[in-house]
């Protein structure tokens, strides 16, 4: 019952944003909004039957009756100010409230044809650039939280760069959230580079301590031909918060994309990736890094879809967990029969700093190539007793060992990320947590 209720909510929501819109949107954006609301409408929030959500319960989610965010004018750089990232150059596009806020933004110089905007000026000005790839890396069919954010969406990033450009700093995109009262946002981000072109993305999502409120999230991101892309996806929302993402990426031939997913907040969390391998000579790394303590739940789902051949991937999720925290990774890689001469690698590890934290973990491989090098696995296990044993007896107290060691274990994604002030930004962020994960 509280589940219909919540989607009346929604339903009769949608109702109101036609009226407020006024038939302004193109024909095509109408239409998949309402195909996207129908489809949620069908599917309803996932509940523990359902088999991708069996260990992970939004039922917190659904019983919370969500308002849509207002504008907060208040927000200035100083509120920011603990999500950026100090000595780098870059530009930024700021969303508070999932409304982009031009004067906390900033653009450096970009090659000819780039385009740094927000999505909604785009669709109200030019909506022919974005219609080729609003959904189509993420449809919503078969994903009640992707449907809810089609149908919602009113704003997020829109990044576009051209064929033979190579953005020379890095772009952040920071997602801020600050409410009195529980509000959902719905964040849409697009990223498009073309053959030949390369960019470094970062991507923040933050909010203010305490403030209970839902980041419903999708990004799609398209690598064109020899394209060259880094996410660094950093999520800092308050332990409070909600928040569900879905990244999807489709890249083209001899294309070279790397993500590592920093989680750091929320009270219940969940984070789909997949990546379409759709052309011969891709490199695929997906990685990540998730610490929870407390009574929180972090669920990571990745997909890795090998369409085609000669194509690598590369994955490593590691996870700490203290306290009565919860986690769940679930990680598939599909080797499709056309995929012959696949490389594909997949590791999970977690930490346990507590008797009571538990970890859900399910590494898939479907194979169906012959010619192909493929290996997955998963350990879970506790801090080593003769590593916390060396180190207290060189007069190093148990909870700084213990934390030394979690570090050393964390550092390992951390020390991938390229951008060198934002590898220093994510060092400092893990340091300022792991007192609360080490002490249990």
């Amino acid at each position: 019952m509280v589940v219909a209720t919540a989607q009346d909510l929604y339903l009769s929501r949608f109702a109101q944003s036609l009226v407020r819109r006024g038939g302004s949107e193109p024909a095509w954006l109408a239409a998949i909004r309402r195909a996207a609301l129908d489809r949620f409408a069908e599917l309803g929030f996932p509940t523990t039957r359902d088999e991708e959500w069996r260990f992970t319960n939004v039922g917190p989610i659904a019983d919370t009756p969500f308002a849509e965010a207002a504008d907060a004018p208040g927000v200035t750089r100083g509120d920011l100010a603990p999500f950026l990232v100090k000595q780098l150059a870059c530009s930024a596009l700021v969303f508070v409230n999932g409304r982009y806020v031009p004067q906390l933004s900033t653009t450096l110089a970009l090659p000819r044809g780039t385009q740094l905007t927000s999505l909604a000026s785009v669709l109200a000005s030019d909506p022919g650039l974005a219609d080729p790839y609003f959904t189509r890396c993420a449809p919503c069919e078969k994903q009640a939280f992707t449907a809810l954010n089609t149908a919602f969406a009113e704003d997020g990033a829109f990044i576009y760069v051209p064929a033979r450009a190579v953005v020379p700093d890095p772009v952040h995109v920071i997602y801020f959230t600050t409410t009195a009262t529980p509000v959902v946002t719905h964040p849409r981000t697009i990223v498009v580079v073309g053959d030949n072109s390369q960019l470094k993305l970062i991507e923040t999502y933050a909010g203010v301590a305490g403030h209970h409120y839902l980041t419903n999230a999708v990004t799609e991101v398209v690598g064109g031909e020899h394209s060259v892309v880094e996410h660094v996806r950093v999520q800092r929302e308050s332990f409070a918060a909600y928040h569900v993402s879905n990244t999807q990426i489709h890249l083209e031939r001899s294309a070279t994309f790397a993500q590592q997913n920093v989680v750091l907040g929320g009270a219940i969390v969940r984070n789909d990736v997949g990546a379409v391998l759709g052309a011969e000579g891709i490199e695929c790394t997906l990685n990540g890094l998730y610490l929870g303590h407390g009574r929180r739940l972090i669920d990571n789902h990745t997909a890795i879809d090998h369409a085609k051949p000669h194509c690598a991937s590369h994955e490593i999720y590691k996870g700490m967990l203290d306290g009565h925290a919860r986690g769940v990774f679930n990680g598939k890689i599909f080797v499709r029969q056309d995929a012959q001469k696949t490389d594909a690698k997949q590791t999970n590890q977690v930490l346990l700093l507590s008797d009571e934290a538990t970890i859900n973990t399910k590494p898939q491989l479907e194979i169906f190539a012959d010619d192909v090098k493929c290996t997955h696995g998963a350990t879970v296990g506790q801090l080593d007793e003769e590593s916390l044993f060396y180190l207290r007896a060189r007069g190093i107290g148990r909870e700084q060992a213990r934390a030394i060691l979690v570090h050393a274990f964390a550092g390992d994604i951390i020390s991938r990320v390229t951008i060198e002030p934002l590898r220093a930004a994510l060092e400092h962020a893990l340091l300022a947590q792991l007192p609360q994960e080490a002490r249990g």
